[in-house]
């Protein structure tokens, strides 16, 4: 790689934020996406276009790039956060599973077609199984469909897309790296990974929320934006150090934070930083085009393209379908994801940063997604008209089986007693999960550190060996314990009782066999090497036994500890959705204090607080109001509410409930546009429709949506408008209006 020169590295960089500004303003005016405007950018700052200075050093632009990557997944994974994955449920993931694993064998096929190698074929696959999400949200917002049924859907879907794009980056690093496809190796680097990403999240979300708000009055915005950065780039410097990408810590730290009541406040003053990094990433995208290659490879870009759209909505509706979803639902959702975008360059550098990417597939991939970017709002449009063209032809005995199907999935879905197996089942699932790695991770650093300190001050004997055996125990075993405790709360079994009459202890006899054997496992892990495995293993069912023994009479105080830890994890992980609802800040009796951030669409807006009685319609009382960054205790009647505003509310669960879909009341249509309405003066001719007529009989606010603000006639004599203001013709007004609309008042 080049050295860094201070000069270049300045020039370069105002060249190409000079260029992508101009473009991205021209994009913006043709009411195109601002990324396709970076390329372009980027490619007129490149060596392949001679009519504008280029890039001095490459190894200037990839500097940038890097740290764009970083940030981008760094904000991506603050719009994550693993509450969401939880809450979008299993339909999404499965449906992101048969898009991501059917695109990847797609792309594989028609790479091995194209005469790709092995490795390249395995990444273009890669490369064309993401949808991108900053595009989908952009076209459904022009097309004004974000209010549609199948959006939150789809969205859901984009999320676990994004989570199974970090994964697969992690896994093509090490085919890249073996330049082959070992699956032992394979199998490692995911068990690998799963547990760095099992730990951070637990570590992290055990502390970090609890540090904010215990300093929360001493963050300020500014030290806020260090911290955010700065526990970024610490935790991309654990993740290359754990043996992992710079993007997947990047990505980790981000949906970490965005479990944390501070996400919106982070998201909002990293989103500078996202903007000018992004764009810099995008451009240097831009500046891997190749005219040339471009040309020569054309019929390749026009079949992944191709491939892109077909196998997208092919794999799409039936991901949909195979969750129980509507076919018109499936459809649509199917229809909204044919396109690569962000994650597809990524990988993309990725490969090339490896040194193991075909320099031309990288131009093939940037072209590829700028058409699919291209077609996507054509695509979103035509999927109601191809459901009905589908639904004219389709024998009705398959329709009535799609829609059965879907109906019995939902069915399932409510049925009390399997909802509450499938709540207690995957408690279980993610205490074991958790704790086991917890304790893994607490064993490894015992047998590196501890064990070796406590063997160099004890000798390595008797003495040695049971100070390590007791204190790693000592360290470990309240984990182990927590594990083996049941997972069946005393409400659950009574609610199973009323519901079923019987309760099946199979389920409970697993889970138990199933704690049991990994108790006993760590148990022996900790006594390997320290004794014989004969004795370890004996020592570890006996101690197993005791610690059964011990969950069972675990004395009041311990087990109200555990669950104090338990609970404290599970409100962190919440934490957002609590302080909304005020779930978790029970006040007296039924009474929760939650705060609502006042939504554009609420029907208080503008409102003074008197006016609105909100004791006596709703049954709560508003204590507070922050508006920005200052606080309003108990504010008086003249107060008006205004979006952004939150408020502290109290009230009962149910009212609370009950008001919150009022408050927060937000259509989010994207961006708001620009106002076609200008301040002009021109003369009106003989011709005008206004001409010989007053002023308060043109209605010019009714029928033309225009303010007059003077009338001029001659040089320098001004008329305030009046009512009985009658217009001549040479009169040049000084209006406030739509062009189009005024341009009739000209005549």
């Amino acid at each position: 790689m080049e050295s860094l020169d201070i000069n270049s590295l300045i020039s370069d960089l105002a060249l190409i934020l000079v260029l992508g500004a101009v473009a991205s303003i021209i994009f913006k005016m043709l009411k195109q996406p601002v990324v396709l405007g970076y390329i372009v950018a980027g490619f007129l700052a490149s060596p392949h276009f001679g009519l504008l200075p280029s890039v001095a050093g490459e190894a200037n632009i990839e500097f940038w790039a890097q740290i764009g990557i970083i940030i981008l997944l760094f904000s991506l994974g603050l719009e994550f956060s693993f509450k969401k994955l939880i809450d979008v449920g299993g339909s999404a993931i499965v449906t992101a599973l048969i898009i991501v694993l059917g695109m990847m064998s797609l792309g594989f096929v028609v790479g091995r077609h194209l005469g790709y190698g092995l490795v390249n074929s395995i990444f273009l696959g890669g490369m064309i199984s993401m949808s991108s999400t900053t595009i989908i949200i952009k076209a459904l917002s022009d097309l004004n469909m974000r209010q549609r049924r199948f959006v939150p859907m789809t969205f859901a879907v984009l999320i676990v897309e994004d989570l199974f794009a970090v994964v697969m980056m992690v896994i093509l690093s090490s085919i890249a790296i073996n330049n082959s496809v070992k699956g032992e190796e394979m199998v490692g680097s995911i068990l690998k990974l799963s547990f760095f990403l099992i730990m951070w999240f637990t570590v992290g979300i055990f502390m970090i929320p609890t540090i904010f708000k215990r300093f929360k009055r001493y963050i300020s915005d500014e030290q806020m934006l260090i911290i955010a950065i700065g526990l970024c780039f610490a935790m991309v410097l654990f993740s290359i150090n754990s043996g992992f990408s710079a993007a997947l810590g990047a990505f980790v730290m981000g949906s970490i934070l965005a479990g944390t009541i501070e996400a919106e406040r982070i998201e909002r003053l990293i989103s500078p930083v996202k903007d000018l990094f992004g764009a810099v990433f995008f451009i240097s995208v831009g500046m891997m085009v190749n005219p040339t290659v471009m040309t020569k490879h054309w019929s390749v870009i026009a079949l992944l393209a191709a491939v892109v759209i077909i196998g997208m909505i092919v794999f799409g509706t039936f991901g949909m379908l195979a969750t129980g979803q509507p076919l018109k639902l499936a459809m649509e959702s199917g229809f909204s994801l044919t396109q690569i975008g962000e994650f597809s360059f990524i990988i993309a550098t990725l490969g090339t940063g490896l040194g193991v990417l075909d320099k031309s597939i990288y131009p093939i991939i940037v072209a590829v997604s700028v058409i699919t970017t291209f077609t996507t709002p054509f695509f979103i449009k035509q999927a109601v008209p191809c459901y009905n063209a589908l639904y004219k032809v389709l024998p009705k005995s398959w329709t009535r089986l799609l829609n059965g199907y879907s109906h019995d999935a939902s069915e399932s879905e409510s049925d009390e007693t399997t909802m509450l197996w499938k709540s207690i089942a995957s408690r279980y699932v993610v205490r074991v999960v958790i704790y086991s790695v917890v304790s893994f991770a607490l064993i490894v650093l015992c047998r590196t550190y501890l064990m070796p300190f406590l063997i160099r001050l004890l000798g390595d004997g008797i003495m040695g060996h049971l100070a390590c055996a007791t204190s790693t125990f000592f360290i470990v075993g309240p984990f182990i314990l927590a594990i083996i405790m049941p997972s069946v709360k005393r409400s659950e079994y009574n609610r199973l009782v009323e519901t079923t009459g019987a309760v099946s202890y199979v389920p409970l006899v697993v889970m138990a066999i199933v704690s049991g054997i990994l108790s006993i496992g760590f148990i022996a892990f900790i006594l390997q090497g320290i004794y014989p495995s004969a004795i370890a293993i004996m020592a570890a069912v006996l101690l197993a036994v005791v610690l059964l023994l011990a969950a069972a009479l675990l004395p009041t105080p311990l087990r109200k500890r555990l669950n104090h830890i338990e609970k404290r994890f599970i409100s962190n992980i919440n934490e957002r959705e609590n302080r909304r609802t005020g779930h978790e800040n029970n006040l007296v009796s039924d009474l929760h204090l939650a705060y609502m951030t006042v939504g554009h669409d609420c029907p208080f807006v503008g409102d003074r607080l008197r006016n609105l009685d909100l004791r006596t319609r709703y049954g709560v009382n508003l204590v507070n109001i922050q508006r920005g960054h200052k606080l309003h205790p108990v504010p008086s009647g003249d107060m008006r509410i205004f979006p952004g505003d939150v408020l502290g509310v109290i009230g009962t669960e149910e009212q609370i409930q009950r008001m919150l879909p009022l408050v927060e009341a937000q259509n989010d249509h994207g961006e708001i546009p620009t106002p076609d309405v200008k301040f002009t003066h021109f003369a009106v001719s003989d011709h005008s429709p206004i001409i010989g007529v007053q002023l308060e009989n043109t209605k010019l606010r009714e029928e033309y949506g225009a303010l007059l603000v003077a009338v001029q006639r001659g040089e320098d004599n001004f008329i305030s408008p009046t009512p009985d203001l009658t217009f001549r013709p040479g009169d040049i007004l000084w209006i406030v209006g739509s062009p189009k609309q005024l341009q009739r008042l000209k005549g």
